[in-house]
């Protein structure tokens, strides 16, 4: 997985659960809890999520992470930027099928 579809994964999470621990966060995405702790750091550097502490709560090492305006529009032009490389991948995989399945009817009328 690349780093950008990294941040965008934890981007779309924090979007859905502002409240998810970084432990979970890297359950999710499948990367270490070191790795999605610099992802976060990353992202609130670049102004994409702003983290606070939870008000109430007697933990206060838990956070609540909010996406920023410029989060959420890099949120949208990750979207878009995956929807076409896997649109790619997609046309690419259906030209392979094709030229498959004609090596294969090819084959079937030799034998």
């Amino acid at each position: 997985m690349s780093h950008d579809e990294i941040h965008y994964k934890l981007l779309k999470i924090l979007e859905k659960n502002p409240e998810i621990s970084q432990r979970k966060l890297a359950r999710e995405l499948g990367v270490s809890l070191g790795k999605a702790n610099y992802c976060l750091h990353a992202l609130v550097d670049r102004g994409l999520i702003k983290a606070d502490n939870f008000k109430n709560s007697p933990n206060k090492r838990q956070y609540v992470y909010l996406l920023t305006p410029s989060g959420v529009m890099a949120k949208s032009q990750a979207a878009l930027y995956f929807l076409k490389r896997k649109q790619q991948e997609y046309d690419a995989l259906k030209h392979e099928i094709s030229q498959l399945k004609l090596e294969v009817n090819a084959y079937d009328e030799a034998n």
